[in-house]
């Protein structure tokens, strides 16, 4: 069989994003024929041992499984954490195969959140060329002013960058609060917050509600279902 770079395959095998196996080869977590080797490495599936945590990666591919769930407010979005926090793990164990988040949603956030073990398509949906418009509902204390919501849908500085346009529009306008619809074309740690403060606007809550063509529905907080095969081939378009 044809030798391929080690963190192709871990990827392929959905056992890790192709970004996280380069860190983790990197960092010697991964063995291969029982000895920790370096970035770049080539293997033969049929003929050398992968481990990764002490677990043999089997050449077979698993079934590759797609779904989404909404995160409920509260969890971390990772696979396990040091400070005990709840981690969304916990809410996808039932699946049967180890999934993975694709990309993340905050801890005070909630909504649609994407998991797979296909570590291709995951890299794909996290890096930034082929990036995928997100949606969120966002509500903030008081009542917006329209210049505040057109502010908010401009470029601007953050953290020593320049944000892209956002599409912003008021759904809900009250004196104690209001909701708005902002669509994300770029990934940026905790970029609405961010956004919001530096608008002076108290972000209340923060739901995402789709991400490209996918979208979250009535799916209850704390749960999951399966992507349908158009959602998808929806993810794996390019553009």
């Amino acid at each position: 069989m044809e030798e391929i770079r080690l963190q192709k395959f871990l990827s392929e095998k959905g056992v890790l994003s192709r970004r996280a196996a380069e860190e983790e080869i990197a960092a010697g977590r991964v063995r291969v024929n029982g000895k920790p080797v370096e970035l770049g490495h080539k293997i033969d599936p049929e003929r050398d041992v992968v481990e990764y945590k002490g677990k043999r990666i089997a050449a077979s591919s698993p079934r590759k499984v797609y779904l989404m769930l909404n995160k409920p407010c509260g969890y971390v979005t990772t696979m396990s954490d040091d400070r005990d926090r709840p981690c969304v793990a916990e809410l996808v164990e039932d699946v049967g195969v180890r999934v993975y988040p694709v990309g993340r949603l905050d801890m005070e956030s909630e909504g649609l959140l994407l998991f797979t073990n296909d570590g291709e398509l995951a890299n794909r949906l996290t890096h930034p060329r082929y990036h995928k418009p997100k949606e969120y509902h966002v509500k903030v204390e008081g009542e917006i002013e329209p210049e505040t919501a057109r502010a908010l849908s401009e470029p601007m500085e953050i953290d020593g960058y320049m944000t892209r346009p956002a599409e912003v529009n008021v759904l809900t306008r009250k004196p104690n609060y209001s909701v708005l619809s902002v669509t994300l074309f770029e990934g940026r740690n905790r970029q609405i917050r961010k956004m919001c403060e530096a608008l002076s606007l108290r972000v209340l809550a923060l739901r995402r509600i789709r991400i490209g063509e996918v979208k979250l529905g009535n799916l209850a907080p704390g749960k999951w279902r399966y992507l349908t095969k158009a959602q998808v081939a929806s993810l794996q378009k390019e553009k």
